[in-house]
């Protein structure tokens, strides 16, 4: 094993089969767990060789398989800022290997990573393990990476349909294209490695990839070229894209884009690419429908009937355009809508627009002085408010289905208390300040609660909690997170007065064994769910409830038939 080879606190939990909180929870209880060799407070860095050897000492769980130890391996030769570099050299070796190309990199000259490479082609085949090392070098630079989430890729593909010929003129590591299923992929990125790895990620699947390493607005590597659809994710607010250096540019059909709005010179170069009838997946940042200083462009496309949709997701706009055909008669109307994160409404909401494009806002109403194109502008409009109705009426008839199965028990368990677990060292509890001060980490597994009886199991990235709240990180192998949060719930705390501290270490918790409570806490967890939806569609319902009066009173909505 490496001895140079570091390890994270989330890949420790990956290789020990654990959730992160117990790495956290180890790392206290034990004094001999290994101490940090690297990284920051925030996120440590341990040395592979040290805690594969405290594992072992006692017994417990921690494979390395070839993938593992070939990823550790291309870690450790050399500076994380060229890891890139050395994922792509990878991804050649791992090409060779399937006969794509006649050699591989010579730069790749470790006998130790060849050998860990050479085992991992033999046990998974190479896509599967260029893959694998893909994965985790995403997950090592998840911050520093905007790859577009895979269930918004797949939604971008569906709607711009079934070809066999895409562009993606910003496209990262290919997840896009790899979603799109086409045979034959035309792609841009201003990054060399990551143009590398996209084509490597595309030829393993044995697509057609043509992908060239330099930004697509200041050069257009396919000039005069087009597929039959297009799907982009571009970067947003951008001010130094080329404004200056591409004045007069062809692409610029509906207008000169303003220097604060590159997002409409990548809609237009989008346009410029795809076949006319074709279609154009873009997303967007959600001030690009109503800035005014796009508002020139955005008038343009309209008239043209380029624009087809623009649908709000839960971070971005996505914008559906079709290229218009010669001769063919605009449309009328447009799709403006919201999804959020509701991704499974919008193939429905876009397939009843298309069958009944009458449902759509008119264009003529948008044409005025903003031309706002901004989906939730028209929230409450009569064109919306018959679909809100029939959304409602779903989501009541789906409440009953969410609530978990209970029934009568027998008899009453015995209780201990927060307090009691936190002496016997199965919780740690800090409190966040209530004004200014430090606030404590919430860790993925750490349950966040506030003195109303509001209560969380926290997941993801570490993040701090807000004033007033507490963590409490228990430790998973005697409480079980879910269970402990619904206890904290149940307790339904009363509001602190500003003189008065509710402790929460009072809260009575049941005495059952940990797999107990893991059921327990599933089923807490279903109710907290359940209280969500619940309380969203009653906000939802009493809005509509009053648009529904005022729209029958001012005679915009009629009885439905």
């Amino acid at each position: 094993m490496d001895d140079d080879a570091t390890v994270s606190a989330a890949d420790i939990a990956r290789l020990a089969g654990v959730g992160r909180a117990a790495v956290s929870n180890w790392r206290r209880r034990y004094p001999d767990f290994p101490p940090p060799v690297g990284g920051t407070a925030s996120s440590p860095l341990f040395g592979l060789s040290a805690v594969a050897g405290w594992f072992r000492a006692r017994g417990k769980k921690f494979e390395l398989s070839p993938g593992e130890r070939a990823w550790q391996r291309l870690r450790a030769l050399g500076d994380d800022l060229d890891l890139a570099e050395r994922v792509s050299r990878a991804g050649v070796f791992f090409a060779f290997q399937a006969g794509i190309f006649d050699t591989f990199d010579s730069r790749l000259d470790d006998p130790e990573l060849i050998t860990l490479l050479s085992e991992m082609t033999h046990r998974a085949g190479p896509l599967e393990s260029f893959e694998l090392l893909c994965h985790r070098y995403f997950e090592a630079h998840s911050r520093r990476l905007s790859a577009t989430p895979e269930p918004v890729a797949e939604l971008m593909a569906r709607l711009a349909g079934p070809v066999s010929t895409i562009l993606d003129p910003a496209c990262g590591f290919g997840a896009l294209a790899l979603a799109s299923g086409a045979k034959t992929v035309l792609g841009q990125d201003s990054d060399p490695m990551t143009a590398s790895i996209a084509t490597l990620r595309l030829r393993l699947r044995g697509i057609e990839a043509e992908v060239h390493a330099v930004d697509a607005l200041r050069e257009d590597a396919f000039a005069g070229r087009t597929a039959e659809a297009v799907l982009c994710d571009p970067p947003f607010n951008e001010r130094a894209w080329g404004h200056d250096e591409l004045v007069g540019d062809a692409r610029w059909e509906y207008g000169l884009p303003p220097r604060g709005e590159p997002e409409l010179a990548w809609v237009q170069h989008c346009l410029a690419h795809v076949e006319p009838g074709g279609t154009v997946a873009i997303l967007m940042p959600g001030a690009a429908a109503g800035r005014r200083s796009g508002k020139r462009i955005r008038g343009n496309l309209l008239r043209a009937g380029a624009v087809r949709a623009v649908v709000t997701l839960a971070t971005s706009d996505l914008w559906l355009l079709r290229r218009p055909i010669p001769g063919e008669r605009p449309p009328s109307t447009v799709l403006l809508a919201e999804a959020g994160a509701e991704l499974s409404t919008v193939d429905k909401m876009c397939r009843e627009f298309r069958e009944h494009p009458e449902s759509g806002v008119r264009i003529i109403d948008l044409l005025d002085d903003d031309v706002d194109l901004t989906p939730a502008r028209r929230r409450g409009r009569d064109e919306d408010l018959g679909r809100a109705f029939q959304a409602v009426q779903g989501r009541f008839a789906e409440l009953t289905p969410q609530l978990p199965p209970l029934e009568a028990a027998d008899g009453e368990p015995a209780f201990t208390t927060v307090g009691e677990l936190v002496k016997a060292g199965v919780v740690e509890v800090k409190h966040a300040a209530r004004t200014d001060g430090e606030h404590p980490i919430a860790e993925d597994g750490d349950v966040v609660a506030s003195v109303t009886g509001i209560a969380y199991v926290h997941s993801g990235e570490p993040a701090p909690v807000g004033a007033g709240l507490t963590v409490y990180r228990v430790d998973p192998e005697r409480l079980d997170a879910d269970f402990l949060a619904g206890c904290l719930r149940a307790a339904d705390l009363p509001a602190a007065s500003a003189s008065t501290r509710i402790d929460g270490r009072r809260v009575r918790i049941p005495r059952v064994a940990i797999d107990v409570q893991r059921e327990y806490g599933a089923v807490f967890r279903r109710l907290a769910e359940f209280d969500t939806v619940l309380r969203q569609t009653a906000e939802t319902g009493r809005e509509l409830v009053r648009l529904g009066f005022a729209g029958l009173v001012e005679g915009r909505l009629r009885p439905g038939r």
